[in-house]
């Protein structure tokens, strides 16, 4: 179903699950007890099950796809699948760092219905509804939210780049683009909602990447007018059989022709 009450319904859960997992998170980390892949590891099955229990009682038959779960081919024949990743930015994590999300999605009919990015450590959980005609955003916690128009400011967008692993392309692509400013985190849902929340203007991904990965950050940056895509322009589809989904980018509408034009100038699009 997605008439308005029940959309109201999964999304009030999306949010609520995203906080609860994510608050979860949080005091595990706090208590000492654990620390380094130890905490890591103790992390994402912990926040995997509590997801997994909520999931299977509220919408028992809902098809659900989650990073820590082994997954299961029934979630194809389902209309509607919960798209989640209990614990993005494991390392991030366990390093202590605050970038690092909890995501929970709902896909319908294989595309972007609605969802929750939840920053632990920022009490703060991003969410949006991008069903067409229906689109909405908001959040919950600190900080105001920037919808996708403008192309950003006039020295240059602001990129997002991975703090780990910043292939050569990435620089090519900066300097056509003439960035003002390349800005590294960890998690995609974190960089995600850097743009979001006004700090940055586009993120850009190529490999890595699976559709628990991305589904919440892409719902939630939908919802607010962001263009989210592969590195050609090519939309996503989710559920599907092979759940890599390694390419995203996530721009202001106006900047997406010459995103599109400087990754394949970069050849971020060669293989």
């Amino acid at each position: 179903m997605t008439d308005s009450a029940s959309i109201e319904r999964d999304l009030a859960f999306s949010i609520q699950a995203a906080r609860d997992a994510g608050a979860r998170l949080a005091g595990l980390r706090q208590s000492g007890r654990w620390e380094d892949e130890t905490l890591g590891d103790v992390g994402d099955q912990a926040a995997d099950g509590f997801l997994r229990g909520l999931l299977e009682g509220r919408y028992p038959e809902d098809g659900v796809l989650s990073e820590e779960t082994v997954d299961s081919p029934e979630r194809l024949e389902r209309e509607r699948v919960w798209i989640v990743d209990p614990l993005d930015g494991t390392k991030e994590y366990r390093q202590l760092r605050e970038d690092w999300a909890v995501h929970v999605a709902l896909t319908i009919g294989g595309r972007c219905a609605l969802g929750a990015v939840a920053l632990p450590a920022r009490d703060t959980v991003v969410w949006g509804v991008a069903l067409p005609g229906q689109e909405r955003g908001g959040i919950e916690g600190a900080g105001a939210l920037e919808t996708g128009a403008g192309e950003g400011p006039a020295e240059g967008p602001r990129i997002i780049v991975s703090r780990s692993h910043t292939p050569p392309w990435v620089e090519r692509f900066a300097e056509i683009l003439g960035a003002s400013e390349l800005i590294p985190c960890g998690s995609a849902g974190y960089k995600a909602c850097e743009l979001l929340l006004g700090r940055a203007d586009i993120y850009v991904h190529k490999i890595g990447l699976k559709e628990w990965d991305t589904c919440a950050p892409e719902t939630v940056a939908r919802s607010l007018g962001w263009s989210v895509s592969r590195l050609g322009g090519a939309e996503h589809r989710y559920n599907q059989r092979d759940p890599h989904n390694h390419e995203l980018v996530i721009c202001r509408p106006a900047l997406t022709g010459r995103v599109v034009a400087g990754l394949a100038e970069a050849g971020a699009r060669d293989d």
